[in-house]
């Protein structure tokens, strides 16, 4: 009977374990082809193991994804159908009951896409194995005056160096494929952002930018732990140059992107994209949008029927947010 009983567990642990692997090659695959609720046996490492995640942030303790963050995130599930979209919430904690179901609509809109994967942020693990993790254990959060941004410069390093793929703000909206695999995006001429960059797992010069972060660390000013970073860890190893036009450029196999694929309005100009145009710019040399949110001090948003920019893309780009979010909310 004893012999009976070991054979049925193990049969059973036979089963559970190949479902589970079963699910994670339907991720790999092209499509996402499995219901929604099957996600939820999936772990955080397992999806980020598989590569090429497009990877967003949220590192306050908010659990309701704003307008533009789920339209951050449904753009880029729409452009990047064959890529797990992440979103990591610092709120989140494996105890959290959300689901299909839960009374946040933007969290239950998110967790009904295929492709979309929403997961706790848990900072201590993101940091271990990497030059950050010491700096973690001595700093003191609530004595940082930008820590939840300087908190977001160091968990988008040490992502996207354990795992690769695409870190991106969420507040960019996505309209067109990143054709680049190790890239930073100009803000200017001879200026980095760190609001959206890629590249393969353990690339050299993102272990490169955690040391500085650390040894140069100062989080009273901001960005330094974000586009000045950037910015000064490129120019110890290229030699920058203004943009003439709308080309990239090179650096030991870094592309350095053009302003106008995700900045084609500049951060003074921010207001523009709550404004209504004459004529809407087409965006033709853009792969995605920044739509500048930390500038956004008034909170202005999109509002049904206003026809302003943001409104149109809204439309275009993430159509169930401007339904589910807009529309109906008003």
């Amino acid at each position: 009977k004893a012999r009976m009983l070991k054979k049925i567990h193990i049969c059973l642990c036979f089963f559970f374990v190949s479902g589970i692997l079963y699910e994670i090659s339907l991720l790999s695959g092209c499509c996402f082809s499995y219901m929604p609720m099957s996600k939820h046996f999936l772990t955080p490492e397992q999806v980020l193991n598989l590569g090429k995640s497009i990877i967003f942030l949220e590192t306050t303790e908010r659990l309701e994804p704003t307008p533009l963050v789920s339209c951050s995130v449904e753009s880029a599930a729409r452009i990047y159908q064959d890529r797990p979209i992440i979103l990591l919430m610092k709120g989140l904690r494996n105890d959290t009951v959300l689901d299909l179901n839960s009374s946040y609509t933007a969290f239950s809109l998110l967790s009904s896409m295929k492709n979309v994967f929403i997961f706790p942020l848990q900072m201590e693990t993101v940091f271990q194995e990497t030059p950050l993790l010491k700096w973690y254990n001595q700093v003191v959060p609530e004595q940082e005056k930008n820590w939840v941004h300087v908190s977001s410069d160091a968990s988008r390093l040490a992502l996207i160096w354990k795992y690769g793929g695409i870190y991106m703000d969420t507040d960019v909206i996505s309209i067109r494929p990143i054709p680049e695999e190790s890239f930073l995006a100009a803000q200017k001429s001879q200026f980095s952002s760190n609001g959206i960059f890629g590249f393969p797992a353990y690339q050299k010069f993102i272990w490169d930018c955690m040391e500085n972060f650390v040894l140069k660390y100062n989080g009273n000013i901001w960005g330094n732990q974000g586009p000045f970073l950037m910015t000064r860890m490129l120019k110890a190893i290229c030699n920058l140059t203004d943009f003439k036009g709308t080309e990239d450029h090179s650096c030991q196999n870094i592309s350095f992107l053009n302003p106008q694929r995700f900045y084609p309005i500049p951060y003074p100009a921010w207001g523009r994209y709550y404004e209504v145009w004459d004529k809407s710019p087409n965006f033709n040399h853009s792969y995605g949008l920044h739509l500048w949110n930390f500038m956004n001090h008034n909170r202005k948003t999109v509002v049904a029927g206003s026809n302003t920019l943001a409104e149109k893309l809204y439309k275009a780009y993430c159509p169930t947010t401007y339904k589910d979010l807009i529309q109906n909310a008003q």
